[in-house]
């Protein structure tokens, strides 16, 4: 009796064993799935969820939470409240407004200065050149020590050649004047002046009755040596360049004016120029020409200033922060992160009550100081999104919610006549029935990084003849379903 009910207590603790271990597994495994899904948004109760999608691909659909195939991030809830046509705008979520990080500017007046500062360098001035060339051929006896980088007066001497040729001629000029011939003596000094010297060279043999035929070259003006071209013993020739010297009473300063800017540039417009050789002290001067041909590498007009240069104190190479303009305005500012810049039109999102967002399209100016002055579309003191705003602006269109244009009245986001295509570089990782998927490089009209997407492709023949790995060439749009390609090709094909 004692055994059996011994017996009977161990198989009662045995099922209790196991019961307990299966308790335990379904707890794991409730565990498990609740943590699995933990990270994923969750639903707002009393709301009826659509489906899921991803954010950065909002034309595909899933119909429950997790981590999606393309971005590798949560996907997120399109609740039918949010896509309700009647409704100003959309809605979005606190949690959602929290992930996006969303950072919020009220559109101000404040005081936009014209005037802009730009960097600028010294140059000659490419107008006060002097040449010095030989009149005869000769021979070089005597140079003076010069060099080119040199700076010399003018009058300054350069060297000392022998013209046998004017020897000769000179000879039988002092002859001629003795036979008191007045036709020989003006035929002999016209022989003289046509030979290449000068009246000054002339008037000295008439009045010392002796032959001068080293001549010393001088310098017309004053400026520094650019090019030296004798040295002593040499030969030169009729018309040979000996130096080139460039004045620098004046020099031109060579601003970069960046090419979104260059409205503002126009020729006489005064300038003031500050170096760090002269701290405090302005330079002015004037712009006197805008050069015809930009800097394609940094997207820049050069502007040519002219300033005095009283005391030789500005050199050649020398750096500049040059102010142009000085006037200012009161006008519209915005920040200038806050504006989506499309390619075709610029939009700013604005914040409603109750985190309802519309779509804004504006009208632009200039630029400066992390502002942007906003010519039309928006008024003062609106609520306005300054991070964030291209996912904002995604889920906009994904709700086919309407954008408020600059005259007022309402105009559709979608539509094939109005989507803008963006031109993109990228690999093919994989090519499937009516979608490819491309690692492609950043996108800056709409902001996108590097990433690694997948393309709808409506049209077949796109994608035929493409291979995986293949470099490729595309153009997309920002469709309702999706991104659209809309051409592709090789790189390298024509």
């Amino acid at each position: 009796m004692t055994r059996t009910l011994l017996l009977t207590r161990g198989r009662l603790f045995a099922g209790a064993a196991v019961v307990a271990s299966v308790s335990a597994a379904v707890g794991f495994a409730v565990a498990e799935l609740s943590s699995e899904h933990s990270s994923a948004p969750a639903a707002e109760a009393g709301r009826m969820i659509l489906y899921w999608y991803d954010p950065m691909v909002p034309g595909q659909h899933f119909d429950k939470p997790g981590r999606s195939p393309y971005m590798d991030m949560e996907l997120v809830p399109r609740y039918a409240d949010e896509a309700d046509p009647a409704a100003s705008g959309i809605r979005i979520p606190a949690h959602r407004l929290q992930q996006l990080g969303v950072r919020y500017a009220t559109v101000r007046r404040g005081i936009f200065t014209d005037s802009i500062r730009v960097s600028g360098t010294v140059d000659f001035n490419q107008r006060d050149i002097a040449i010095v060339q030989a009149r005869a051929g000769g021979f070089v006896q005597r140079v003076y020590a010069r060099a080119p980088g040199d700076i010399v007066g003018s009058g300054a001497p350069l060297a000392d050649i022998l013209v046998p040729d004017w020897g000769g001629a000179q000879s039988e000029y002092i002859a001629v004047r003795r036979t008191g011939n007045g036709g020989l003596i003006h035929a002999a000094r016209q022989r003289l002046l046509l030979l290449g010297m000068s009246p000054s060279l002339v008037a000295s043999v008439e009045r010392s009755g002796r032959v001068r035929d080293v001549i010393t070259i001088a310098s017309p003006s004053g400026g520094a040596i650019q090019t030296l071209g004798v040295r002593a013993g040499m030969t030169v020739t009729a018309g040979q360049t000996l130096a080139e010297i460039n004045g620098l009473d004046s020099v031109w300063l060579n601003a970069a004016v960046p090419e979104a800017l260059a409205g503002q540039a126009r020729i006489g417009a005064p300038v003031r120029a500050f170096f760090t050789a002269f701290p405090g002290e302005p330079f002015a001067g004037r712009v006197t020409a805008i050069l015809p041909q930009a800097e394609a590498a940094s997207r820049t007009l050069t502007l040519r200033i002219e300033l005095r240069n009283r005391g030789l104190r500005l050199r050649p190479g020398m750096f500049a922060s040059v102010e142009l303009g000085g006037g200012s305005r009161e006008v519209m500012l915005v920040p200038t992160e806050a504006v989506i810049r499309t390619g075709r039109r610029n939009l700013v999102i604005l914040a409603g009550s109750g985190g309802r967002f519309l779509p804004a399209e504006v009208e632009v100016g200039r630029e400066g100081g992390g502002q942007t002055e906003i010519i039309a579309g928006l008024t003062e003191g609106e609520r306005i999104v300054a991070s964030g705003q291209f996912l904002i602006d995604s889920e906009a269109s994904l709700a086919g919610v309407e954008t408020r244009p600059v005259s007022g009245t309402t105009t559709r986001r979608q539509g094939a006549q109005q989507a803008a295509l963006h031109e993109a570089v990228g690999r093919i990782e994989l090519i499937e029935q009516g979608g490819i998927t491309i690692s492609h490089q950043p996108v800056p009209a709409i902001g996108w990084p590097a990433m690694t997407m997948r393309f709808r492709v409506v049209e077949p023949a796109l994608s035929r003849g493409l291979q995986r790995g293949q470099q490729v060439r595309f153009a997309f749009e920002q469709a309702p379903q999706g991104p659209t390609v809309r051409r592709i090709a090789a790189e390298g094909a024509r």
